[in-house]
């Protein structure tokens, strides 16, 4: 599907944004490995959610969906039946990283694959770690999907992150549940924590110290009712036309705000932007809030270090915002980018590149010179639903209409993205 994006003249709105996808997830794999049933509300139904949905049903989980909301019945750590077949976890990498190390554990064989992006991305970086806890992890692509797992007894094990990643995080601590002994992943640069928020919630026993994160063995998890917060990646194209076009002030309620998170908000703070958060709470354990945000003049920055894993997802929609402030913005640290659903270094310069953007590319990220003007044109997801709502986002203030081709991929994780972005011209 082609979509065309016109420019706007002002904004003027109040939104809520989808279902956080990370959250979501987590949801549904943890409540079905918890006793007893998981109400979820404000679930994230795009693509990738669904594939775990998917995956879980096959893996003998009884799971009710009705649109936003979704009910686990959960069947214990050791509930889980031998799949009858392929577990297609689609376009999700959460997915197939998160249960790795959850099928690590059990008493029976998995086999897993994705579509072609999936076949891309590394697994090496999950298949390592848990192999050292004593899983049985086969690669039949030299380190990519397809993956045969089969379940073993697993030992605890310490692991010192050579990268930032929830997903590999993720995935060792949900094997460290079946594994005997403590399990320690150390972190030199902190990673989304929701997997630590969301099984302590659900009764594990996990601790951060200093960024060694130990997990303990329990006997069970207990699922419990779960409000999922609106995705602030998901609020970040919304947070940017604010920001960029003349006259404007948008309210996003209802947003996660997870410290792990926000670096978006905090790199679009000090870059001068007009963001005020409101209505501060806690659901789940996780903090919300409200987000007014209002046209702002921005001047150019520096990102590097640890502000990048808490905002690597949203940094092509920055790059928007970087266009526009006064100065040269430098983003560093930002190697993860090119293992995303496409390299999102070379898809960020090859297609603001084609409305007229000069970014040049770098071996760990790149430089944005600021105050361009952008011209509409045509221009490619890469069937990469963040680089497709980036590109939607600068066209809202180029001059011309844009025209995005293959833009139905947003539904990964915003099916209604479109939808809600044509809503802010009434």
């Amino acid at each position: 599907m082609d979509i065309t994006i016109k420019p706007i003249d002002k904004i003027n709105a109040k939104i809520t944004v989808p279902g956080d996808k990370s959250i979501s997830h987590r949801a549904v794999m943890f409540g079905s490995i918890a006793c007893g049933d998981t109400e979820i509300s404000g679930f994230l139904t795009g693509d990738d959610c669904m594939s775990t949905i998917s995956c879980f049903k096959k893996l003998g989980i009884d799971i009710e969906v009705n649109g936003e909301n979704v009910v686990v019945h959960g069947k214990g750590l050791h509930g889980l039946s031998e799949p009858d077949g392929l577990l297609d976890v689609g376009n999700s990498g959460t997915t197939i990283r998160l249960i790795s190390g959850l099928l690590a554990g059990q008493k029976f064989v998995s086999r897993l694959n994705g579509d072609a992006s999936i076949q891309k991305r590394p697994m090496n970086r999950v298949i390592k770690p848990l192999s050292q806890m004593g899983a049985n992890i086969k690669s039949t692509n030299n380190g990519y999907a397809p993956l045969e797992i089969t379940g073993t007894e697993l030992k605890g094990t310490e692991y010192h992150m050579p990268v930032a990643s929830a997903q590999v995080k993720s995935a060792i601590l949900l094997a460290s549940l079946y594994a005997e002994g403590e399990t320690t992943v150390i972190e030199d640069m902190p990673s989304r924590d929701h997997t630590e928020i969301m099984l302590n919630y659900f009764g594990a026993d996990i601790k951060n110290t200093g960024g060694r994160i130990t997990s303990r063995p329990v006997k069970e998890l207990y699922g419990k009712p779960l409000t999922v917060p609106g995705d602030i990646s998901s609020a970040a194209f919304f947070i940017a036309a604010g920001l960029l076009t003349p006259d404007s002030e948008i309210t996003i309620t209802n947003v996660g705000i997870n410290k792990t998170r926000t670096g978006i908000i905090d790199a679009l703070l000090e870059m001068g932007a007009d963001i005020s958060i409101i209505n501060e709470r806690s659901a789940g354990g996780e903090p919300v809030g409200d987000l007014i945000v209002r046209t702002s003049e921005l001047k150019a920055i520096t990102l590097s270090g640890d502000i990048i894993p808490r905002m690597i997802d949203e940094i092509p929609v920055f790059v928007a915002a970087a266009l526009a402030a006064e100065g040269t913005t430098v983003i560093k640290d930002a190697q993860e980018l090119k293992v995303k659903e496409s390299n999102r270094i070379a898809t960020v310069i090859e297609e603001f590149g084609k409305m007229g953007a000069k970014i040049t590319e770098t071996d760990d990220g790149m430089i944005i010179n600021g105050k361009q003007e952008l011209k509409g044109n045509t221009v490619y997801s890469h069937l990469d639903h963040r680089i497709a709502m980036s590109l939607a986002v600068a066209a809202l203030n180029a001059k011309g209409d844009t025209v995005i081709t293959d833009a139905d991929c947003v539904g990964i994780s915003f099916p209604n993205f479109y939808e809600l972005l044509d809503s802010l011209r009434k």
